[in-house]
């Protein structure tokens, strides 16, 4: 896995750039998303790795595929890809382009895990806290766990905070066990 993520962060730097610098984040953002999904097929990955295609003809499908708008710099891109061996690297790519794109904009995508539904007010106040903390524009994705028991597991990024009572209960038994 990690080869991938290697071999995908020149182009994702490049094509961020590249789209940054022609004021087309937004269209670059879902080219690469959809071409992404579609290579992230088994049969899609047969497909690509089969010798009997050109790499036109597998930039083709790619395209054809995914439905999505590719202008002609997305073509050579893609041509590049196809070129060295890297079109199944797109889903990693894509994934890279996020990432830079969400530090670009200043932006943080924060999963909250609740033991109950946080309601609309909740849910403003939480991102409101954490723009503030974060200096970032917040976008929030819940989701409900039961078993937390009470309080909440927040992931940024790399960043995972448990204040969760079954995290603190795992804490509490681990230290008392030691």
């Amino acid at each position: 896995m990690a080869e991938t993520s290697t071999v995908a962060r020149p182009y994702a730097k490049a094509a961020f750039e590249y789209a940054r610098d022609h004021k087309a984040l937004e269209a670059w953002s879902d080219m690469l998303v959809k071409l992404g999904q579609v290579v992230a097929e088994r049969d899609a990955q047969k497909l690509f790795a089969s010798p009997k295609l050109t790499d036109e003809r597998k930039v083709e499908l790619v395209i054809e595929l995914a439905e999505a708008k590719v202008d002609d710099a997305g073509r050579r891109f893609l041509e590049t890809l196809a070129e060295k061996g890297r079109l199944t690297a797109l889903g990693a790519i894509a994934e890279q382009f996020e990432r830079l794109r969400a530090e670009h904009d200043k932006r943080v995508d924060v999963t909250v895990v609740t033991a109950f539904a946080l309601d609309d007010k909740q849910q403003n106040k939480l991102a409101g806290a954490l723009k503030k903390r974060l200096n970032r524009e917040i976008s929030i994705t819940t989701q409900v766990d039961p078993k937390l028991i009470g309080g909440v597991i927040l992931r940024a990024g790399d960043t995972v905070i448990d204040g969760s009572v079954r995290g603190r209960l795992n804490r509490l038994s681990e230290a008392l066990t030691a």
